[in-house]
């Protein structure tokens, strides 16, 4: 197995050293390659005074999707890993990618968060949509076979979220197996709690709504799945309304954002359907993602 690591990064300096630290232990023989966002926190001097990244790949977006994609396009395993920054892989994790893509062209796993009430993981995520099994995957942790990675032409860069839920649906339909290895695990810790962020509402609709019309076109399960989406967030911001949590004209403002994402994702996700294919957006359909490439190989 040749194995390359992809790893993007954005302002993620200390993370992303404790991330190519565990690399460089767990897996010293793999290729890394580091994507870097226009960071502002001396992630290129850090990475390139370092003697275990490969590739240092410098890109003017700040959108991780286009970073995977600019990964994608230096990466020459047979078998190539996406990890975050965030991020570090532990023992066994590199046996468990092995066995994992001998039987699947797509393997993921868990990922462990030390919080103070102790230790939680992911689990197994799939679900039937329009008859096909999609077993979803955590891009900060996933492994591919290079045969699927190439046939899907990557991620699909329209989505600034939801990429990685894109390609698990176009890999259910190309019929390419997910595989779930509880031994690739990887590690995040907490000291503290980094509080909540504001919900970008519109992208959150406007990506469902592209995917799904994009995958499976206009039909009832679709829009079954857009209603049902929309009516349990609206139904929990009543609730923040109702508590004093939530102002109503915000409630109305953020109705406004789900009823324009959808609008629009809908709209653009018809269009790529029948007029660009599954992936309108993807690897190569452009060469200009890195500004800058540093390459020790």
């Amino acid at each position: 197995m040749e194995l390359s690591v992809v790893v993007p990064t954005l302002n993620g300096r200390e993370e992303l050293a404790g991330c190519l630290d565990a690399l460089a232990e767990q897996v010293p023989d793999a290729e890394v390659i580091v994507v870097n966002g226009p960071s502002a926190d001396g992630t290129t001097g850090m990475v390139q005074d370092r003697s275990d990244v490969d590739v240092l790949v410098e890109i003017a977006d700040r959108s991780v999707t286009v970073a995977r994609n600019a990964g994608l396009d230096r990466a020459t395993g047979d078998i190539v890993a996406l990890v975050s920054h965030t991020l570090s892989v532990e023992d066994g994790w590199r046996e468990a990618v092995r066995t994992g893509t001998e039987s699947h062209a797509v393997v993921t796993g868990p990922t462990h968060e030390r919080l103070t009430a102790g230790m939680t993981t992911e689990s197994k995520e799939s679900r039937t949509i329009a008859g096909r099994e999609v077993t979803y995957f955590n891009a900060g942790n996933v492994a591919f076979r290079r045969e699927a990675l190439d046939a899907l032409d990557g991620f699909d860069e329209y989505l600034e979220i939801g990429s990685s839920r894109d390609v698990a649906h176009r890999l259910a339909e190309r019929e390419y197996s997910v595989g779930w290895n509880s031994g690739m695990c990887v590690r995040r810790e907490f000291e503290a709690d980094g509080g909540i962020r504001e919900r970008d509402w519109h992208w959150k609709y406007r990506s469902l709504a592209y995917r799904m019309v994009k995958n499976y076109g206009v039909r009832p399960t679709v829009v079954r799945r857009l209603v049902t989406h929309a009516g349990g967030d609206a139904v929990e911001a009543l609730k923040g309304v109702a508590r004093g949590d939530t102002a109503p004209s915000q409630w109305f403002s953020t109705g406004r954002d789900v009823v324009g994402g959808t609008g629009a994702g809908s709209k653009d996700g018809f269009l790529a359907r029948y007029r660009g294919g599954e992936n309108p957006n993807g690897r190569s359909v452009r060469a200009d993602r890195a500004v800058t490439v540093y390459d020790w190989r």
